[in-house]
């Protein structure tokens, strides 16, 4: 009886505490009426302050109100290491080594939205633990030119399949009450020149090719942070830009987050406090330098913000709609006192990170079936390639890392095989030692005096002896490879490669070739390669999932999320010349309009290497026929398709069916067909499977631009389910009334 009257007591006490708390304060209220109460108390001083960073990772909160800090992390594969306050040096803590996930290229190669709510949720749980309240990431800018040194940061060439992979990592980050910060808004689709570069591209391409993934993101992924791009659109910078944060973001999709600049990418304030920036991070003004002590005061939405507020050059409403979205941001993460704890390169992240890179490992080509090797019967196996060796998590910008842990390939293939078979190791080529990045010494293991020739005749003769052969090779994250700042210099793969697989491919037949890069490259040497895998940069698993994958532990279920052209010159952006990529006179022409991708190589009949969406497995899948529930679908209306998939082979497998739209009779230019729908279904062998497809108005849509409106011309369409862009297995027409 005591005790529960004890509990009343204690119940009406806190009944009267939070009656008595501030609005803000209190959780109960709408937050509108909270982000009012406490932009009420707040002097201007405190308005201006949250605009801008105060260290290289946070924001000011409001310590008068209990308002904490705002931080930030990069970035999407894992949670950077701990930076000094005012240095991009690392701050020497001992317990901030993450876990690596793999890069958003191999997320989106799975075509698997659980892979992506598995990733967003476990990446988000670690910048939760590291009391990080937004995430820089993830990237979703569209696979314009394989040049680009940070494609292995996105989602691929295509709109749709973007826009599906992105909404759930958004959500899983967010369910731990940590912001994603979808980046880089927009048409940020090169390095070179990327803080000057002004791009010049249709209304069209704009609304069907760059921009669903953001919207998905905003309108359906609820992403509560969005992070502008360094680039010009309309000759305003994309940090600052009257079109994209304001009439589109805003305006067109409602967006009540807050908008970040990317580390720099401010050039006046009075743009900036105008055109719909929120918080500034990273700029370097009045000449101030890199890594310039206490430079935060000269930001652009600093000082001069909070004079022209204060002589009445800019209105105070201004500041006022800003620090709305900044405590918007704040109440759905640091003021949030449902937040879940986190947890921090545990060993379910690590499960977490082995199963998402086996999920997306894409075997493009495997003649007379090579693979998988057969762990009892090859006794002596040849490992060949730098890569095997090469540590991917550090380098390539703001996506480096310091982990707990990085499997390397030879360290995966060794273990697999212990016990089993003897694995030998030669080098076979050597790339430039880069020294790591922040403060991470790559270069260990790597230093090698031997001449490339040297090398390349111990490679052929161990591969010679083998019974089996895997070359591991490919791109790293050195500067003109897969790495922020600077753009690939050739199609081709670096350091000789390309000879030295030749050689090993005319003294073994029994050869796997495995790329790992986050961009496409050029094969010479594929007809004389039976096996090729893509296996991406996987994170701190990478060696593991690259065995399993090879020896048959995993069934290979990715599929390519862009194309690898034959050559440079297939390619859309490559195509018209540098006009068109990267630009004459820091001015860019998207000349390929809509055409991006495998648009481009079927309106220009272009025969690619491995087209989107191709990837193989080791069993076979038949498709059955493809059929519609009805013929016709009104306006208003949807119609559903459906096809047997059928495993007719000897293990269990993942086959991701694809759904392209053809319009067949338009007022307008169109693609020859465009995704618009697809389905990861897994079987065993002998099993049966009907997968079915509801699509709408919207599936059948354009941009016309002239109406600035989407529209769905009345006539006929095709449906066509696909196992890739280039392999129609069945198709059935319909009419849109």
């Amino acid at each position: 009886m005591k005790r529960l009257l004890l509990l009343s007591v204690l119940a009406f006490s806190l009944l009267g505490y939070a009656q008595s708390l501030p609005i803000y304060l209190d959780e109960s209220k709408p937050m509108e009426a909270r982000i009012n109460d406490a932009l009420s108390r707040m002097t201007l001083e405190e308005k201006v302050a949250m605009c801008h960073a105060q260290s290289k990772f946070s924001s000011r909160g409001v310590p008068s109100l209990g308002i904490p800090d705002n931080w930030m992390s990069d970035g999407p594969h894992g949670i950077r290491a701990e930076v000094k306050w005012d240095e991009w040096n690392q701050a020497g803590w001992t317990n901030d080594s993450c876990m690596a996930f793999p890069a958003l290229t191999r997320l989106a190669a799975s075509w698997n939205p659980e892979m992506s709510l598995l990733y967003g949720k476990s990446i988000g749980a670690e910048a939760r633990y590291r009391n990080k309240n937004v995430l820089l990431g993830p990237g979703v800018n569209i696979y314009r030119t394989p040049l680009n040194g940070r494609n292995f940061e996105y989602l691929g060439e295509d709109p749709y399949l973007s826009s599906r992979m992105v909404i759930p990592y958004i959500q899983g980050v967010q369910s731990n009450g940590v912001a994603a910060c979808v980046k880089h808004f927009a048409l940020n689709n090169q390095e070179v020149d990327r803080h000057e570069v002004n791009v010049t591209v249709s209304d069209r391409a704009l609304y069907e090719i760059y921009l669903p993934a953001f919207k998905a993101a905003v309108t359906e992924g609820h992403a509560w942070a969005i992070m502008g791009s360094y680039n010009k659109y309309k000759n305003q910078w994309c940090c600052q830009n009257q079109y994209t944060l304001q009439d589109i973001l805003r305006k067109e999709w409602n967006f009540d987050g807050v908008v970040v600049s990317d580390w720099g990418g401010v050039n006046n304030t009075m743009e900036a406090a105008t055109r719909g920036l929120d918080m500034e991070f990273g700029t370097w003004t009045n000449g101030l330098t890199e890594g310039y002590s206490n430079a935060y005061d000269n930001y652009f939405l600093a000082n001069s913000f909070l004079n022209l507020l204060r002589t009445n050059k800019l209105n105070e409403d201004i500041v006022n709609q800003k620090v709305r979205n900044i405590l918007r941001l704040c109440f759905r993460t640091t003021m949030n006192s449902h937040r879940p704890f986190g947890e921090f390169a545990s060993k379910a992240h690590g499960d977490a990170a082995r199963k998402i890179a086996e999920d997306g490992i894409v075997l493009l080509q495997n003649r007379g079936d090579v693979l998988p090797f057969n762990p009892d019967k090859v006794k002596k196996v040849a490992v060949i390639g730098e890569n095997a060796i090469r540590m991917m998590t550090v380098g390539g910008g703001s996506s480096s890392l310091k982990v707990r842990y990085e499997i390397s390939p030879l360290q995966g293939i060794s273990q697999r095989l212990s016990g089993k078979a003897e694995v030998i190791y030669a080098r076979g080529y050597k790339g430039e030692l880069k020294g790591g990045q922040d403060g991470i010494n790559t270069d260990a293991g790597l230093v090698e005096n031997r001449s490339e020739s040297e090398l390349a005749a111990e490679a052929v003769k161990v591969a010679k002896e083998a019974d089996a052969v895997i070359f591991i090779g490919g791109l790293n994250k050195n500067d003109h490879q897969d790495c922020e700042g600077v753009d690939r210099e050739s199609y081709g793969l670096p350091y000789g490669q390309d000879a030295l697989i030749s050689q090993l491919a005319k003294v073994n037949k029994n050869l796997a070739v495995v790329i790992i890069s986050g961009n496409a490259v050029a094969m010479p040497w594929v007809k004389e390669v039976p096996s090729i895998v893509e296996s991406w940069y996987l994170g701190s698993e990478a060696g593991n999932a690259i065995a399993a994958t090879l020896f048959g532990d995993v069934n290979p279920s990715g599929k390519l999320p862009f194309t690898f052209p034959v050559r440079l010159e297939d390619n859309c952006a490559n195509f018209y010349g540098p006009e068109a990529y990267p630009g004459v006179n820091k001015e860019e022409k998207y000349a390929e309009d809509i055409f991006v991708g495998y648009r481009w190589n079927e309106i220009k009949k272009i025969t690619p290497l491995f087209a989107f969406g191709h990837g193989l497995s080791y069993t076979k899948f038949k498709y059955g026929k493809l059929t519609a529930d009805h013929s016709t679908m009104n306006s208003d209306g949807s119609i559903t398709f459906s096809i047997d998939i059928t495993n007719i082979g000897s293990r269990t497998g993942s086959e991701v069916v694809q759904l392209y739209i053809s319009d067949l009779k338009c007022s307008l230019p169109r693609p020859v067909k465009e995704l618009k729908a697809f389905d990861k279904v897994s079987l065993n062998p002998g099993e049966t499977k009907t997968v079915h497809f509801t699509i709408n108005k919207d599936a059948l849509s354009f941009f016309d631009a002239a109406k600035h409106a989407w529209v769905a011309e009345p006539g006929m369409f095709k449906a066509h389910a696909a196992a890739a862009s280039d392999d129609v297995r069945s198709s059935v027409e319909f009419q849109l009334k």
